[in-house]
């Protein structure tokens, strides 16, 4: 297993981009949207969010949310 090097300024980008796809799940499905759409946005960034709730750099950052969303 390799451990990834990220500096706090890149631990804060990916937090922010890993929040994005917890607030967009949260939200719902958008007016407009199909359902299909929406089925597939959602697996999409739930898959997002697995994939960093595995990496290894998290520092103080609350994972919950993430936790939470991709559940």
């Amino acid at each position: 297993m390799t451990i990834e090097t990220q500096t706090p300024g890149q631990i804060a980008r990916h937090y922010s981009a890993a929040m994005d796809s917890v607030n967009l799940i949260n939200a719902g499905q958008p007016e407009g949207m199909t359902d299909e759409d929406w089925a597939d946005t959602v697996a999409r960034n739930k898959e997002h969010l697995k994939i960093m709730l595995a990496k290894d750099f998290w520092t103080t950052e609350d994972l919950a949310p993430l936790q939470a969303a991709s559940a």
